[in-house]
């Protein structure tokens, strides 16, 4: 596989099709490979790379000191970006969505278009209304939940909880029994990554330039959070428009793929040739930086 070298760390990825590329940006527990599907769909008529991010897949878990940030995860999109050329459509779900829309802030000359399947974004919840302050609090919750398991070595009960907080009670169950220890055992970067959107010190106003053409999928049965920080990521965009796919939940790119493809299929021709790389900002920061 196609790897970049950051801070130390190979990250690998898979790079498929022609046409603009697409960085797309897999959930929490998961890895690139989560895009086969969408790949497929997109018939080789874009350029697919899908990397896995810290700690996932093949990569090596976060090297630091200290906790990961979006940021972080975001330099992996910059390199990216300079590996097919220097711009892309950016296509995330659930952490991987909240880190495509920080690498669009970071990078916003560079991002021809964003597609964001229920973006875990939750420090936007932060200052705003009554509703907003109930899910930070929901999501508090399952993130000091995560927390305490992973401090108690608990890796299968606490992955458990996560993965039927997300998709309802019983669906950690339904997991054939021989993948759950492979599964648990990403619980560590699952911390990592709460931390990340929950203490993110950006806010809503921070996005304003980020005028992208942008699509925000929330499932109709995600938990409240999930709906709720989907609404405020499309709020927070000046050019996004809110899509609520009906029967899905939170794992709907894997759930109810066919339909989040549609939509992101039908995005992406909307958009292709979407001038970038305005001549005042065009120039991407080293990887590493």
């Amino acid at each position: 596989m196609p790897a970049v070298e950051l801070n130390g760390t190979r990250l690998e990825y898979t790079d498929c099709g022609r046409g603009e590329p697409v960085i797309a940006l897999h959930c929490s527990g998961s890895s690139g490979g989560q895009w086969r599907r969408l790949t497929d769909a997109l018939d080789g008529r874009f350029r697919v790379l899908a990397p896995d991010l810290h700690g996932c897949g093949r990569t090596a878990p976060w090297p630091g000191h200290r906790p990961i940030t979006f940021a972080d995860e975001a330099q992996i999109v910059g390199a990216l970006l300079q590996a097919c050329g220097g711009a892309a459509h950016l296509v995330g779900h659930s952490f991987g969505g909240a880190v495509a829309l920080h690498a669009a802030r970071l990078h916003t000359p560079h991002v021809r278009s964003l597609a964001l399947i229920e973006p875990v974004a939750f420090h936007l919840l932060r200052d705003g209304d009554d509703r907003d302050a109930a899910a930070l609090r929901e999501i508090s919750d399952v993130a000091d939940m995560v927390t305490r398991a992973v401090a108690s070595g608990d890796y299968l009960a606490g992955f458990g909880r996560f993965v039927d907080y997300w998709s309802g009670p019983g669906a950690w169950a339904a997991v054939p029994a021989a993948k759950h220890a492979a599964m648990a055992g990403s619980l560590g970067t699952v911390a990592l990554n709460f931390w990340a959107g929950l203490n993110e010190p950006t806010r809503a106003g921070h996005f304003a330039g980020v005028d992208v053409p942008t699509l925000v999928v929330a499932g109709e049965r995600s938990p409240f959070a999930g709906r709720r920080v989907s609404g405020r990521v499309a709020q927070v965009l000046p050019n996004a428009r809110l899509v609520t796919l009906h029967g899905a939940g939170h794992m709907a790119p894997v759930t109810h793929a066919d339909a989040v493809n549609d939509l992101i299929r039908a995005h992406l021709d909307a958009h292709v040739g979407s001038p970038r790389l305005q001549p005042q900002s065009a120039q991407l920061q080293p990887v590493g930086a």
